[in-house]
């Protein structure tokens, strides 16, 4: 199944623009910058059209906007572009920022350029190949890095205007709930039954952090040789937030079935050297100072909403004819499988 995210491809003739107007913007605006260009196109990615450029001395990866019709505030590269520059000047992982064209007359639509950064993707949450004590390490700097992140001074940072006052989970279930609705291809009383009962039932906030939206093993690359992340990726869903969202969306993981994915659901953790769900909830309120979390099924029932609804959005693209991969025709077959495995989380937490 990875096989179909993994790697390049030639460009997707939907997606073509202009190479000599791209390079052309890059010698006036990435330093260090020196042609030829090639152009491929990443195969991952339901959401922004993603490319590596290759040239004799360096590689780089650009993010654009898709183009035609798209759902208000979604494909927002430039807030990608802002808060990678941020984490960057304070040392945290993630890629070099290079530069953003905010023009869509130079390749068509809004896109940026940051480094490629070299290293190991694990697509497979069970990571074979790997020995039991390297299985622990890599989870315990997955759990690090997002620790790290939630304790980083997003006002030290420039970032105090990067989200919204208020309850973090209350405007992203008006969010989804409004995108879900924009791009709505059928009925799921499912999800119609969450879009009730999850506002009335919104835990309060006690902390704000910068939070990533999608921090999941396969947005990560790990050092080629140790097991320590290089850089995280697919800053798209980022924003101010409860960092409660990223961390029980991650902890999700050790509830869903394998599948050659980041499931966990079912496998022999000890053998494989993977923490448990209690020792992952103890690393990570050790490093960010938190005495528990709460209990997980309205969070992931909220999660699994929240998927739901991206899955929609790309439902909706593929009616539209804008979906950004092949992939997206199979994801968007999803959302009433989350859609009623959300609704299944909130039964659990007294719905």
């Amino acid at each position: 199944m990875t096989g179909a995210f993994e790697g390049t491809k030639p460009v997707d003739e939907r997606q073509r623009f202009d190479e000599a107007a791209l390079d052309a913007w890059m010698r006036q605006n990435v330093e260090g910058y020196e042609g030829p260009l090639q152009v491929t196109q990443f195969k991952g990615g339901q959401s922004n059209p993603t490319y590596r450029l290759d040239t004799p001395g360096r590689a780089y990866v650009l993010r654009r906007k898709p183009t035609g019709a798209l759902l208000p505030s979604a494909h927002a590269v430039d807030r990608e572009f802002k808060v990678i520059s941020a984490l960057h000047g304070e040392g945290f992982p993630v890629a070099r920022p290079y530069g953003l064209c905010e023009d869509a007359a130079v390749i068509g639509s809004m896109f940026y350029v940051m480094s490629l950064v070299e290293g190991r993707v694990f697509w497979d949450g069970s990571l074979p190949g790997q020995t039991p004590e390297q299985r622990r390490a890599v989870y315990e700097a997955e759990i690090g890095t997002l620790a790290r992140l939630h304790n980083t001074d997003h006002a030290a940072i420039g970032l105090s205007d990067y989200g919204k006052p208020g309850n973090y989970f209350a405007r992203q279930i008006e969010r989804w709930t409004r995108q879900y609705r924009a791009s709505e291809t059928e009925t799921i009383e499912a999800m119609d039954r969450l879009i009730e009962w999850l506002p009335r039932t919104v835990p309060e906030q006690e902390r704000t952090s910068i939070v990533h939206g999608d921090y999941r093993i396969d947005n990560l690359i790990f050092h080629p040789d140790r097991q320590e992340v290089a850089a995280v990726l697919d800053w798209e869903l980022s924003t101010l937030g409860d960092p409660l969202a990223d961390f029980t969306y991650f902890l999700m993981h050790w509830s869903m079935p394998p599948e050659g994915r980041s499931g966990l659901l079912g496998l022999d953790l000890k053998a494989l050297g993977i923490p448990t769900v209690d020792e992952a909830v103890a690393l990570y309120c050790r490093l960010t100072g938190r005495e528990g979390v709460p209990n997980l099924d309205w969070y992931f029932s909220y999660n699994l909403f929240r998927l739901a609804g991206i899955v929609q959005g790309i439902a909706g693209r593929v009616r539209d004819g804008t979906a950004a991969s092949a992939q997206a025709v199979e994801m968007a077959k999803l959302n009433r499988p989350l859609a009623e495995a959300a609704w299944s989380f909130a039964v659990k937490a007294g719905a």
